[in-house]
């Protein structure tokens, strides 16, 4: 099974998580940040990714460091549990309605980050979404693709920005576990390596 744990100990968070990519959805979250929670259940649901996490930090500061250092270890964790990617589909996209809300997001798993997202956020309701700031969600996605190590395309239309948040995970989750489906036993790249 393609399984991974990776830790993260700063001054200013700690950070555990444990990921199998070959799981049933099931997942044990104990993170300060209700929405953040609720983001990686719903991650963990769609993806069928088993997903454990336990998260501390200096919320009563801001939530930035939690944010960004999940997004980091998630990252660190995924590229673990893929190995050396042989087999792995490589490139996926999904497409999420959820109410007013539709997010695209396309993945490619090709060793090389790079994060583009377009999430235009609503400027007349509250800078966060639940308990997270909106500026940290983009972040968290930013830092998730950049320590994975794969290509992150994210475009969200909607008014609800709780909706267009989480239509994003859930769109994530579908196209990560596409990518990450063994659907052969090369390595999907003409250079051999990915």
């Amino acid at each position: 099974m393609r399984k991974a744990k990776k830790t993260r100990k700063t001054d200013e968070t700690g950070i555990e998580i444990e990921l199998n990519l070959d799981g049933c959805g099931e997942y044990e979250i104990a993170v300060p940040l209700k929405f953040l929670t609720h983001m990686l259940e719903s991650f963990s649901k769609h993806s069928k990714f088993d997903l454990k996490v336990k998260a501390e930090g200096d919320v009563e500061v801001d939530d930035h460091h939690l944010v960004e250092d999940v997004g980091i270890v998630l990252g660190e964790t995924l590229v673990k549990a893929l190995g050396d990617k042989k087999g792995v589909t490589r490139i996926a996209h999904s497409i999420v309605p959820m109410d007013d809300a539709r997010a695209e997001v396309a993945v490619d798993l090709s060793g090389r980050p790079y994060a583009v997202i377009d999430l235009p956020f609503s400027e007349f309701h509250e800078k966060k979404v639940g308990d997270v700031s909106k500026e940290n969600v983009e972040h968290l996605l930013e830092s998730l693709a950049l320590n994975g190590r794969f290509n992150l395309n994210v475009k969200v239309e909607g008014r609800n920005d709780h909706h267009k948040v989480e239509a994003v995970f859930k769109a994530l989750a579908v196209a990560l576990k596409r990518a990450c489906q063994v659907a052969g036993e090369d390595i999907p790249s003409t250079k051999g390596v990915i």
